[in-house]
């Protein structure tokens, strides 16, 4: 027994002299796998494609949400659960060992003293597991695992993506608000032209209420839009994972400065369509389940179970333990479930059906690929089409105005018609402005249905 006590008490000393080692290379593994974990986010999310719009601040706020987005944190966590799942589940094809302490006091009948004896038992216990129940079961956890990794990044695409968006919104409330305010000072000109001219006789009184009214409606418009920016400013701020409260710290570049390098793709390779992170993990989802219809009809077969017990006893803690007061033994045995209720066969069927659902939603996966892919690349096309035929009309209504102001310039028209012809090229430029940005969602939205592999 002392000697036992000498080496558990070295044991004790060495342990706290080896710990702070332990703790710092544990800190410095820490910062060595988190600078990984951080290099391959920036690859899950091609953070080059984004660098084609040459904007310093969008470049800046994806960072900051691969960073600090609580979505994000949440995935990354789900994928170190998963991985600890699979380490318990291996744990159990391995065998078991556990020791103990088993002090005992008895007295005998008609004996005055008591009696003390101290054991310490060892036990292991192993499944034997010859028809690799436990190992299916291992990799069936493992391909969980390999799923979190796919949802993961399936999560940092859809963040960048909805950062991009909510910033190239922003973006364009920035700029409609600038030629609503524009509306607003010339709707506000004509209503006072139309006051004068309604106190001198010339313009009716209906026709001054008219002007006052398109005057008030275009300051309603205004504050729509700039509740649309507030909203879109929050949106973006919990997104980088930051406070609301510093909205109006989010820098943005200006809508005529905006541009995009890439040409638009006239097609998409299927190849890459079967590289999202969604078609991936629900092909794994089908792997999975085909596991563990193996493991369910393994069910039926013997478990076997190998136990071996060491046990050391005394009669004072002053004796040492010798293998003359040891006990020791081994055994194994095998059962056979002959009756469960139908449990077993209910449970090969559930998970045959199980993985019937499993593969029409792998089914339904990659046709759902295909159309969102084919969808997000007609609307940018079409949306292309439309930018292009707005900004000719555009053109055409400013040289129209151009002609005006010549005109007016030259007294043949008034002042009055004149604005309202700017009116109507202000008009033309907030449409302008809606084609162009939804060309930048569009992109968006085929980088997103592709998996970021643009």
């Amino acid at each position: 027994m002392k000697r036992i006590t000498i080496i558990l008490l070295i044991v004790y000393f060495l342990g706290l002299n080896i710990t702070p080692a332990c703790a710092w290379k544990w800190q410095h593994d820490k910062k060595v796998i988190q600078s990984q974990v951080t290099e391959y986010k920036f690859k899950d999310v091609n953070l080059d494609w984004w660098q084609n719009y040459d904007d310093e601040y969008l470049e800046g706020y994806i960072v900051k949400a691969i960073d600090n987005n609580y979505d994000l944190k949440i995935a990354t966590l789900k994928v170190e659960e998963a991985r600890q799942n699979v380490k318990m589940q291996f744990s159990k094809e391995l065998p078991s060992a556990s020791i103990g302490a088993a002090p005992l006091l008895y007295k005998y009948t008609g004996v005055t003293n008591t009696q003390s004896n101290f054991g310490l038992p060892m036990t292991v216990n192993y499944e034997l597991d010859l028809f690799l129940k436990n190992h299916d079961k291992t990799k069936s956890v493992k391909k969980l695992h390999e799923i979190s990794k796919f949802n993961e990044k399936a999560a940092y695409i859809s963040i960048a993506s909805a950062v991009g968006a909510t910033y190239f919104n922003i973006v364009k409330l920035d700029k409609l608000i600038d030629i609503q305010n524009e509306i607003i000072n010339d709707r506000k000109k004509i209503f006072e032209l139309m006051q004068q001219r309604n106190n001198i006789g010339i313009t009716s009184t209906a026709d001054e209420t008219r002007a006052e009214k398109a005057y008030v409606m275009a300051v309603t418009d205004l504050k729509d839009l700039e509740k649309a920016r507030f909203i879109l400013l929050n949106s973006l701020a919990v997104l980088i994972g930051e406070s609301p409260n510093n909205i109006g710290e989010l820098k943005r570049i200006s809508y005529d400065e905006l541009a995009y390098k890439k040409q638009i793709p006239q097609e998409i390779s299927s190849e890459i369509i079967m590289q999202r992170p969604d078609y991936l993990a629900a092909e794994k989802m089908v792997e999975k389940a085909g596991i563990d219809v193996r493991v369910a009809r393994k069910e039926f077969l013997p478990k076997i179970d190998i136990m071996g017990l060491l046990f050391f006893s005394t009669s004072s803690l002053g004796t040492s333990m010798n293998w003359t007061n040891a006990l020791a033994g081994i055994l194994g045995q095998a059962m056979l479930p002959l009756f469960t209720g139908g449990a077993k066969f209910a449970n090969l069927r559930l998970n045959k059906n199980k993985y019937e659902q499993v593969l029409q939603s792998y089914y339904k996966t990659n046709l759902v690929a295909i159309q969102e892919v084919n969808d997000s690349l007609s609307s940018l096309k079409l949306d292309d089409e439309k930018y292009r035929k707005n900004l000719k009309s555009y053109d055409m209504q400013k040289a129209d105005y151009n002609y005006m102001k010549k005109r007016y310039e030259q007294g043949v028209i008034s002042n009055l018609d004149l604005i309202q012809q700017k009116e109507t090229l202000l008009v033309m430029s907030k449409m302008v402005t809606a084609s162009k940005t939804d060309c930048y969602i569009d992109q968006i939205s085929l980088y997103k249905a592709v998996g970021g592999k643009l």
